[in-house]
């Protein structure tokens, strides 16, 4: 729970404060000096009469009421201490510093319980244990540096590590990034990153909150509740990223399809990031750049405009917003030759804007209210300006100042002489902006902001799907499943027919039998060529349980002959023969997450290229067109070198209902739908399997 107390405490005692600014307790007594805290402070200290100037309490017993209580002192005293505030001196509020309990060991586990059981019992909020405190424009509870600028409309940061946020601090403070709070939730026994996003969402002004959260994620606890909650404050106006760390696998796991190998926690963080528009980040340097971004006028389109006295970094950035999928038109024309008239001879307006080395303040003025004001195909204004160490630039940033207040298209300030130019970068950073000093660094996280899709619909597409029927399969699968004495198993090729159709996913006509008479007379009703392949081993073609273009019944009798002596074999599968662009859908159940969805090119080329998307389950159709238009293969999808494109409404469609099978059959541990073939016509499933589990 979150409280007043917590966030705009009348009184706090620092437990544990000192004299040594070089210890927790003393850099923590002096970040609430200097951060201004107008409440009553008070400190306590067995050795001490004075800290800092301020008067000390040997004892905690010797306090009066107090509303929030810092603790930096052993963790084994901690417990006693947070039952004596909060029962006899009205302690509301207790952010715990202390390290040594569930990080560390079972014992130091039980005192962390001890704690958040009597915060419970008392109505206390509870921050840490183990973390660096708490930031806001109220107090500075925090033992560490730096102390970024503090402004109502700064960014509200959120951490799982509080070593991490002050490295994230570090990288924001010198791009010029402000605040409004920090959070280090360390051990998070009570308060963890989802209840901070739950509060700030309950209790949202959009006249005087901030409308850009950063996220530091080590565990995701309750990915439904990040997920409602990030979704709700990005639709209030909000704007959210983050990184998670500690997603990679060792290796891949061993796994029984496609799915398996390719889904992993990673792909379950992906998908709910992409379901909740969480803008993902992989690096401190990336999510304050990101956040340095939010916090500028928003790009409305794709098409820059880079204005540079420096050739390489014009050419560099272009580069990199081009891979990006955003662009640097060119700019030609009587407009272009006109402002190449108020420029120094040699200076280029191709665009990038190159306006040389020697290039004046006036004429950086003059480029970008060209590119605000009659350059019609321009969304946005990229300004890369340093110094070679020969010229001050306190004229030049000025300029950009005032333009960066005037203009309605966002400006992108590459201001790269943090070294020779320090001073006039500080200047620019005081009066409110935020420097990209790496152009490339800028490009990565615009395009990773315009690839993030807006928060999905909640509603659940259930036009076609048969959801009784599905329930009915899946209760008679999992009896099986006891009967056979079996906690999981694969379901038999009618079974998975039976539920993709309940689904309305359409599939190529097959039958499996063992009976080589049945199958040859089904492949003369639905015509050749067909295809042979053996039921029962998992991987068919690793054992030579495939074979294609069977145009006759004597070839289709030597396949049936062979393919039934292959070990594990219990039957044959043969399928009309359809030919198309190959594609693969897939899903698998992640604890705690839900089904992920995967789609992307298909065959053998899923696990080779590992070119897939992943979305969380139940998707909507703009969640799965979203999904298809990110793959790097989507040129294949759209039809290229005179080849036609597949029907990409179709895919969409399919890839919706099968996740709306899953949300009503969470029985399904894996599912490998795996090729399916499409053509500008139609997108038909081939082969399929479905791992379940009771």
């Amino acid at each position: 729970m979150i409280n007043r107390e917590l966030l705009e405490p009348q009184s706090i005692v620092v437990v544990g404060g000192s004299n040594n600014t070089h210890k927790p307790g003393g850099a923590l007594v002096r970040n609430l000096l200097q951060g201004g805290y107008k409440g009553t402070l008070r400190i306590v200290n067995p050795k001490e009469d004075k800290v800092q100037g301020v008067k000390v309490f040997h004892d905690v017993k010797e306090l009066p009421p107090t509303e929030l209580a810092v603790l930096v002192i052993p963790a084994k005293l901690c417990p006693d201490t947070v039952e004596l505030l909060a029962s006899e001196k009205g302690v509301k509020a207790f952010i715990i510093i202390s390290a040594g309990f569930g990080e560390e060991t079972k014992a130091g586990a039980a005192l962390e319980q001890r704690i958040l059981d009597t915060c419970q019992r008392y109505g206390a909020s509870l921050i840490g244990p183990n973390c660096i405190g708490l930031l806001t424009r109220h107090h500075h509870s925090v033992f560490t540096l730096p102390i970024p600028n503090l402004n109502p409309r700064g960014v509200d940061f959120v951490s799982g590590s509080g070593a991490t946020a002050v490295f994230i601090l570090e990288s924001a403070v010198i791009k010029g990034l402000q605040f409004n709070s920090v959070w280090s939730i360390g051990n998070g026994k009570q308060i963890g990153i989802e209840d901070v996003l739950q509060y700030m969402d309950e209790h949202f002004d959009p006249e005087h909150d901030s409308h850009v959260k950063l996220l530091y994620i080590e565990n995701i606890a309750n990915p439904d509740k990040l997920l409602f909650h990030a979704s709700s404050l990005i639709r209030k106006g909000c704007r959210i990223a983050a990184i998670k760390a500690g997603s990679s696998e060792s290796g891949s796991r061993a796994a029984s399809s496609h799915t398996g190998a390719i889904a992993s926690s990673d792909s379950a963080v992906e998908a709910l990031f992409r379901k909740a528009g969480i803008v993902r980040c992989h690096s401190r340097e990336e999510l304050t750049t990101v956040g340095c971004i939010f916090t500028l006028p928003e790009l409305k389109g794709k098409r820059f405009a880079i204005v540079t006295h420096a050739g390489g970094p014009g050419v560099m950035l272009t580069d990199a917003l081009s891979k990006g999928g955003l662009t640097v038109p060119k700019l030609d024309g009587p407009v272009a030759e006109e402002l190449k008239e108020h420029l120094f001879p040699g200076s280029s307006t191709a665009n990038p804007i190159d306006i040389l080395a020697t290039g004046t303040a006036e004429q950086l003025g003059i480029a970008i209210d060209y590119c605000e004001k009659r350059f019609d195909d321009i969304d946005a204004i990229a300004v890369i300006y340093g110094t070679p160490g020969l010229t001050t630039l306190y004229e030049a940033y000025e300029v950009l100042h005032k333009k960066m207040l005037e203009c309605t298209k966002p400006i992108f300030p590459v201001l790269p002489s943090l070294h020779t130019a320090g001073p006039e970068v500080a200047e620019f950073l005081e009066k409110g902006h935020v420097n990209f000093s790496d152009e490339v660094t800028l490009a990565t996280a615009l395009s990773q902001i315009m690839q993030t899709p807006a928060p999905a619909p909640s509603e659940i597409e259930l036009f076609g799907v048969d959801v009784p029927k599905i329930r009915d399969i899946i209760y008679r699968e999992t009896n099986r499943l006891k009967f056979e004495g079996a906690q999981s198993g694969y379901l038999a090729p009618d079974s998975v027919r039976e539920l993709l159709s309940c689904a309305g996913i359409p599939l190529v006509p097959e039958m499996v039998s063992t009976s080589k008479d049945d199958l040859i007379s089904f492949a003369q009703r639905v015509g050749y060529p067909v295809v042979a392949k053996v039921v029962g081993p998992v991987h068919k073609s690793d054992v030579g349980g495939v074979t294609l273009n069977i145009r006759t019944p004597e070839h289709l009798s030597l396949e049936y002959d062979r393919m039934m002596k292959i070990q594990d074999a219990t039957g044959v599968m043969v399928q009309k023969m359809i030919k198309g662009t190959e594609l693969f859908i897939g899903a698998k159940y992640e604890e705690r997450f839900g089904h992920v969805v995967l789609c992307g090119l298909g065959g053998i080329f899923v696990e080779v290229l590992k070119d897939v998307q992943s979305g969380l389950a139940p998707l909507s159709y703009a969640e799965a067109y979203s999904m298809i238009h990110s793959l790097r293969g989507y040129k294949i999808i759209q039809g290229t070198r005179g080849q036609a494109g597949i029907n990409e409404k179709k895919y969409a469609e399919i890839i919706v209902r099968l996740s709306t099978l899953l949300r009503f059959a969470t029985e399904i541990k894996e599912i490998d739908i795996n090729p399916l073939l499409a053509d500008e016509h139609d997108v038909t499933a081939v082969d399929a399997r479905i791992l379940i589990e009771r």
